[in-house]
């Protein structure tokens, strides 16, 4: 009935005033990027095709104007202009130049999202860490559900246009945290949970279950799906997939010690980003494997700690246009328990989009798979350099034009525009 009374509205609009356009500009002059990404979404959401003007000032939305919606632009406190139709025409003619590095995909559908994460479920603790995309998303008020294990081993993920990984081990190491934190409340209930949910839906450990999980995101992707994934849950999901078959966890994950063999059995044609890395074999220590960077090596001071968004042809390479959509091309850095990727270690097939090339780190990269499509995005929070275990998430309130932030977004809003493959 909403949708019904809110088309009715738009019809009488349409006819009580001019053709105009709404202009979200995207450049250094929007007050809130975030918001604004929110506010395609919501014209999207209502049945309002939104056209996603690229590299034409940093991204900007445009669509039919109606009263309500620039209302709701003043509530959210976005930065627009009413333009006559007249004058989006010349704009339009401006992008179409062949010499324009611009073009505008139309976003017509506002896609199902599914965030993979444990918080809120029943009899789980709360995780003393928050999460980027969970952030933003509510941040921009765009709609999400959140599932876990449960529901992508039950065949729900079929009902999602796009599902992004919170930061999950895949592996079944519980994120390696055991030196630090085992004797922690929120560790111990967190392995009792797992140990528990595994055996409930038939997995002997919680390594078997997480494999499960990635097997099934797996199928979700080739089938269409649009998968995301920042931290820990990028280069774990790749190192669970190739060491299918294999015992990698030690004795304080699984009961027993890990096969000393499997690093050499390891099949790295099964991963989507990631070959030839070697595990990290010390249970002790805070990594997985080669292909994060170490902090205890890397040599970046956080004041030089930048990455750079790769520039792509707009009317040839949309969809990567689409993802490194930002008001600069210089993004601040931030760690995280997966920072970035050692570019040795990321295969030639995958797109890097974002990297700092001066330490040979890869942050940002895309693939395709099947019929669907895969980014990870390494590091935690893009507004807080280090974040701790326990430390209160981040008020998105201080960081409305976030650029870290502003590349999720782009992510998300990627599955409302027609599936375009790249073209070569």
């Amino acid at each position: 009935m909403r949708k019904i009374l809110f088309g009715l509205l738009v019809l009488m609009t349409a006819l009580q005033i001019d053709a105009a356009t709404l202009l979200l500009n995207m450049d250094d002059n929007q007050k809130s990027h975030l918001k604004a990404y929110g506010m395609a979404y919501y014209a999207i959401e209502k049945g309002m095709p939104v056209d996603w003007l690229l590299n034409y000032k940093g991204g900007s939305f445009a669509f039919n104007y109606i009263d309500v919606l620039e209302a709701e632009c003043k509530i959210r406190g976005i930065n627009y202009e009413v333009i006559p139709d007249a004058k989006y025409t010349v704009i339009l003619q401006q992008i179409a130049n062949p010499e324009a590095n611009m073009d505008v995909v139309k976003l017509e559908k506002a896609p199902k999202i599914a965030v993979y994460s444990p918080k809120d479920k029943p009899h789980h603790p709360d995780l003393p860490w928050d999460d980027a995309v969970t952030l933003v998303l509510t941040y921009a008020e765009i709609p999400f559900d959140i599932i876990y294990d449960e529901e992508v081993l039950t065949d729900k993920l079929s009902e999602y246009d796009w599902v992004h990984l919170h930061h999950e081990d895949f592996t079944g190491q519980y994120g390696r945290f055991y030196a630090s934190y085992r004797n922690a409340g929120w560790y111990r209930e967190q392995v009792h949970y797992e140990e528990i949910k595994a055996k409930e839906l038939g997995y002997n450990k919680v390594s078997q279950m997480k494999l499960a999980v990635a097997k099934k995101l797996k199928e979700y992707v080739a089938g269409g799906g649009f998968m995301f994934a920042m931290c820990s849950a990028t280069d774990t999901y790749d190192i669970a997939l190739a060491s299918e078959g294999l015992d990698i966890c030690d004795r304080m994950f699984d009961g027993d010690s890990p096969d000393p063999s499997a690093e050499g059995k390891l099949d790295y044609h099964r991963c989507f980003a990631f070959e030839k890395f070697k595990l990290t074999k010390n249970p002790l220590e805070y990594e997985f494997s080669s292909i994060d960077v170490n902090p205890k090596t890397r040599n970046v001071p956080q004041n030089l700690d930048y990455f750079t968004l790769f520039e792509f042809s707009a009317k040839w390479d949309p969809i990567p246009t689409m993802l490194t959509q930002c008001h600069t091309q210089t993004v601040k850095g931030f760690m995280g328990q997966t920072t970035a990727f050692k570019k040795q270690y990321v295969k030639t097939s995958v797109l890097v989009m974002g990297e700092n090339k001066a330490a040979n780190e890869v942050r940002y990269v895309h693939g395709e798979f099947g019929t669907g499509f895969w980014t990870f995005y390494g590091g935690h929070d893009p507004e807080d350099y280090r974040h701790y275990v326990g430390e209160p998430p981040t008020d998105l309130n201080l960081h409305p034009t976030s650029p870290g932030y502003r590349l999720i977004l782009n992510n998300v809003l990627f599955p409302a525009a027609k599936k375009r493959k790249q073209k070569t």
